[in-house]
């Protein structure tokens, strides 16, 4: 792979942001265990052009580059605050804008936030069905963090870190057989 990349994607809306700063952790951790180049984004950096956007040219110029280094990652690590049970509506509307096969065989760590232990399986039941339908390769690790995880939104509970540092390695495992063929893209 040449300069490979990872990239996180949060569906807050607000900053500061517990669920941003739990993806970017788990995508800065992926990048400097693995070698790969990283950067974090959220729905604030998408900006006002998705809200009204119906296909993926619809965005402006500010959302075209973030999607395509979403679509060009060789690692996703994707994230959403509880909103309700699921994942934020915007979040989700900026995966409908792209094609169902763009995201084929891309190896995804699931992570969410919320205010508590009973949307736990927000990882199991919204995210990893929706990447499912775009054939991604979901890890089998997702994490979930709560309010309580967090000290001054920084992410502090000893079971969570090392639950994120299980879906890092492997990130490695998905790399490393990638570029011997084993996991096809396609």
């Amino acid at each position: 792979m040449s300069n490979p990349t990872v990239v996180g994607f949060s569906g807050n809306i607000t900053r500061p942001s517990k669920t941003r700063a739990f993806v970017e952790l788990v995508t800065r951790d992926i990048a400097a265990r693995h070698g790969l180049s990283a950067v974090t984004y959220d729905i604030e950096d998408v900006g006002p052009s998705l809200g009204t956007a119906r296909w993926a040219r619809d965005l402006d110029s500010r959302a075209q580059p973030i999607l395509a280094q979403i679509l060009a990652a060789d690692v996703l690590v994707v994230g959403s605050p509880t909103y309700k049970g699921s994942y934020t509506g915007l979040f989700k509307h900026f995966f409908d804008l792209i094609d169902p096969a763009a995201l084929r065989g891309k190896p995804i760590v699931l992570t969410a936030t919320g205010g508590g232990e009973r949307h736990a399986l927000i990882v199991e039941h919204q995210l990893r069905p929706l990447f499912g339908f775009f054939e991604a390769f979901a890890l089998p690790t997702a994490v979930y963090a709560t309010d309580k995880d967090f000290t001054d939104g920084v992410l502090r509970s000893e079971a969570i870190l090392k639950r994120a540092a299980q879906a890092v390695d492997e990130v490695g495992f998905v790399l490393a057989n990638r570029s011997a063929g084993r996991i096809a893209a396609e």
